[in-house]
């Protein structure tokens, strides 16, 4: 893996991340806040916990090995959670432009939430960090959908065409 790559992966997890982020402005608060039968529950339920992966996996990369989540609690109004992900943005941003391919090749050690150590190769949770986001944005679509706010098509070739 090379850092152009990384790079290109992580500008489509940001569209198809702002895809979903755009519908979900569309939804009531009371949708928004509504239960549902998914792993996270509703909407804000699975939009926090792929935030909440984006921001823990930033973190260790970054060293730090926190422990507490980021909770569906934290954020009562779309645009609270929509803040929140503007800033976690701004410093996913500033981690990749400081990557080298040295550094994306290389292991690199954290402890989990339950303060387990672990290694794993950089760029392998990289990836990892962007597919767990499509499983999420994923569920969060069929949501929205069914709210009558779809996203429209979230696949990366369809970025790929987009950036042409």
């Amino acid at each position: 893996m090379n850092k152009q790559d990384i790079q290109l992966l992580y500008r489509y997890n940001r569209w198809a991340n702002e895809r979903i982020l755009n519908a979900a402005a569309n939804v009531s608060g009371v949708q928004f806040l509504a239960p549902a039968s998914y792993p996270h529950g509703g909407l804000r339920g699975t939009l926090t916990h792929a935030l909440f992966a984006e921001w823990i996996w930033r973190k260790r990369w970054e060293g730090d090995s926190p422990i507490q989540r980021i909770k569906p609690e934290e954020f009562p109004t779309f645009d609270s959670l929509r803040a929140r992900w503007l800033e976690e943005d701004k410093a996913l941003d500033a981690f990749i432009a400081n990557l080298t391919d040295e550094k994306l090749n290389a292991p690199f050690q954290y402890r989990n939430t339950r303060g387990e150590p672990l290694e794993n190769i950089l760029w392998h949770v990289m990836a990892h960090l962007v597919n767990h986001g499509t499983q999420h944005r994923s569920e969060a679509a069929a949501m929205l959908t069914d709210l009558g706010h779809s996203p429209g098509d979230i696949d990366f070739i369809v970025f790929l065409r987009e950036m042409k």
